[in-house]
């Protein structure tokens, strides 16, 4: 991982700044960049990328106080840049999809739970009106006749269909007995 950040410091104590250590600026340098690997290294990924500001805050807290010893005041810490190697990233698009699945999954399965509560409930008014199971019965083939263009023949318009038949067969005799 690679970390761009700026340290933003100025000199309180010009005489400590010399005397109680030799170069501030590059101590202070090395310091920031101990103190920025030591912070990011305690934190979870997804909170380097949220939290800036708060990492921002903290590193600032710690380098102020370790500096103020040299007479050097640091008045901010920015965290600029965070560059992911590839592989992190492949892991973490990994990751996102994973729990991406997750959520569907439980939504489909919180779906199914409600869609069998309204089934064992509509089997209950059924089971009280015996009719309307009869008619949804045969709203259901029809609309499987419908999609499939088929023709569905059922018992019962089968039977009718044969009464019809014996009824017109009866009359057709009637008809013909006359004539004869």
């Amino acid at each position: 991982m690679y970390v761009d950040a700026v340290v933003y410091m100025r000199v309180i104590n010009p005489s400590d700044a010399v005397l109680k250590v030799e170069h501030y600026i590059m101590a202070t340098s090395l310091l920031a960049q101990t103190t920025i690997r030591d912070v990011l290294g305690q934190v979870e990924l997804d909170d380097l990328l949220t939290k800036r500001e708060e990492l921002n805050k903290r590193l600032q807290g710690i380098l102020d106080e370790a500096t103020d010893p040299w007479g050097i005041k640091v008045s901010a810490v920015t965290i600029k840049d965070v560059s992911l190697p590839e592989e992190m990233l492949r892991a973490m698009a990994k990751q996102a999809e994973a729990e991406r699945e997750r959520r569907a999954r439980v939504i489909i399965a919180k779906g199914e739970l409600e869609a069998a509560a309204k089934m064992s409930e509509a089997a209950k008014l059924y089971q009280k009106e015996p009719a309307s199971l009869r008619l949804r019965e045969l709203q259901t083939l029809t609309e499987i006749a419908r999609e499939k263009n088929l023709v569905v023949v059922t018992p019962s318009q089968l039977g009718a269909s044969i009464g019809e038949v014996a009824g017109v067969s009866s009359a057709l005799r009637k008809t013909l007995e006359k004539k004869d």
